[in-house]
């Protein structure tokens, strides 16, 4: 029998942890509610969940240190559940490894369908995951990279994991390879008017996969239009 994904909310907002505790519960998934971040800190050196729910105004730390400690965790997603929403909070707390970002106060049915769709882009499900057949891996230029554990291997030997933010960038891309994809299109339901931050995620992307990122062949820029992914895509299992 398969254990349920493991999801941990870093909130002292009573009222809001019972809130999202019972939704998520309801939908299958098995939660672990901390109020302090370095009750988290010291729960993650003993079990890596599938997603952490973290709010800002944490009484110990700034969530946004918590966020930046978590980017050193590709396999965990991060989404931000905060009472701050403005553009400057928004921008960062995704600029740091932050996968979604939604605002308090908010719908139960929106959470449940942002961690629903976190799930989904980064290759888990409501069953917590576990090595077994049936991967599917994407081959391009001499790469091999696996969706669910966000590795990549050259055929020279270089490794790489990457980010959260990283793998979401290239499962989208390698889903419409030899296509023009916008920004917008790109950040998904986390775009934002004038957000830049697809820009850096690339970047860092590019000086993994390119053998010159500065006359990128793999993900080209296209502009005034977007990015493609300019390669021959094959999925093995």
């Amino acid at each position: 029998m398969h254990k349920k994904a493991l999801i941990y909310i870093i909130d002292d907002d009573r009222d809001i942890c019972d809130l999202a505790c019972s939704e998520l519960e309801y939908y299958g998934y098995d939660i672990r509610v901390f109020n302090t971040g370095t009750l988290a800190l010291q729960a993650l050196r003993g079990m890596t969940p599938a997603l952490c729910i973290i709010d800002l105004g944490l009484p110990d730390m700034d969530g946004m240190a918590l966020v930046k400690a978590l980017s050193d965790k590709p396999d965990v997603g991060v989404l931000i559940l905060s009472g701050r929403g403005s553009l400057p909070d928004r921008v960062l707390g995704l600029e740091l490894g932050g996968d979604d970002y939604i605002t308090k106060p908010f719908e139960p049915r929106d959470l449940v369908a942002r961690v629903h769709s976190l799930m989904r882009r980064l290759g888990l499900s409501q069953e917590s995951r576990t090595p077994g057949r049936g991967v599917r891996k994407a081959q391009f230029a001499q790469w091999l990279y696996i969706p669910t554990t966000l590795t990549l291997s050259h055929s020279s030997g270089k490794n790489y994991t990457l980010s959260t933010a990283e793998g979401d960038l290239l499962n989208t891309l390698l889903g419409s390879n030899k296509q023009i994809l916008s920004r917008d299109r790109l950040l998904g339901e986390q775009a934002i008017p004038y957000d830049r931050s697809i820009d850096s995620r690339m970047s860092r992307l590019r000086k993994k996969i390119e053998d010159n990122p500065k006359e990128p062949q793999i993900i080209k820029t296209v502009y005034g239009a977007g990015y493609i992914f300019a390669v021959d895509v094959s999925w093995i299992e």
